[in-house]
């Protein structure tokens, strides 16, 4: 039983640490960033409605697509007890872009402030080109 675990437990980091895709030219790619260390994780979950296949990023061909990704966030608690780490926090949240453009790269940013969240997306050259639009929480 006990092998059985180790190799169950092994098998999911590997499959936790596969490398990323090579960069497709014919395609866009959005990378994910979160600035503050109170955001614990942004990943892919839709594309077009679609269940991402991996949460690292997206890859996508050029035009209009809707990206829907889920944010986790840590809520500082109110208290003044030193052992309150605050309460987490999932969202999810969607962003549409109708210009998206092969061979460019993306970078959907996600952030918290208190309770919060918001999401924008940035062309190359470090300009807003959507935010989210709709944004769904599970307190």
């Amino acid at each position: 039983m006990r092998r059985l675990m180790l190799l169950l437990a092994a098998s999911v980091v590997a499959g936790c640490s596969s490398p990323m895709p090579a960069v497709n030219p014919q395609m866009a790619w959005v990378d994910f960033s979160t600035p503050f260390p109170n955001d614990k994780l942004l990943m892919a979950e839709r594309l077009d409605n679609v269940r991402s296949r991996d949460g690292r990023f997206f890859q996508v061909t050029p035009g209009s697509h809707e990206l829907t990704v889920r944010f986790d966030f840590e809520v500082p608690g109110g208290s003044s007890d030193l052992f309150d780490g605050g309460t987490e926090r999932l969202c999810y949240m969607i962003i549409k872009y109708d210009h998206f453009e092969a061979g460019q790269r993306y970078l959907l940013e996600a952030r918290s402030m208190a309770f919060t969240p918001e999401a924008r997306l940035f062309n190359a050259k470090r300009e807003i080109v959507a935010e989210a639009r709709q944004i769904n929480c599970i307190p």
